[in-house]
């Protein structure tokens, strides 16, 4: 499950379903489903790529009360499938940013041309 930029989105997900896996281990796909924000079906699609890929192992969770919880671990392969992906997004985030930031300069500099002054901005954006 290497980076690819087709599949943002979905390695998106992946993270944050690895994220999640790290913070707790204990679960079901159902709370995992929620946490994440993604359907069950998804999840159990997910999670059993995943684990074929090597990046999560699974056991049974025998002294649980809910008997469909079970433990998720991060493996090795996992854990930098993780630092790989996070360093990924931090590089689009930062690059995402970086051109906001460059576009938020423009619209100042063409306000400021315009002659209005800080109230006069403020209200205009206010009424969109």
């Amino acid at each position: 499950m290497a980076v690819q930029h087709s599949d943002q989105l979905e390695n998106e997900v992946v993270l944050r379903i690895l994220r999640e896996l790290k913070k707790s281990s204990e679960m079901t796909q159902r709370e995992l489903s929620s946490r994440v924000g993604i359907s069950l079906g998804k999840v159990n699609f997910l999670i059993n790529a995943m684990i074929q890929r090597g990046f999560v192992k699974i056991e049974s969770f025998k002294t649980s009360t809910n008997k469909n919880a079970y433990l998720y671990y991060l493996t090795p392969r996992g854990i930098e499938e993780k630092a790989r992906t996070t360093c990924f997004f931090l590089k689009r985030k930062m690059r995402e940013y970086e051109l906001l930031e460059e576009e938020i300069r423009q619209l100042r500099e063409e306000v400021q041309e315009i002659g209005m002054s800080s109230d006069e901005q403020d209200k205009g954006a206010n009424k969109l």
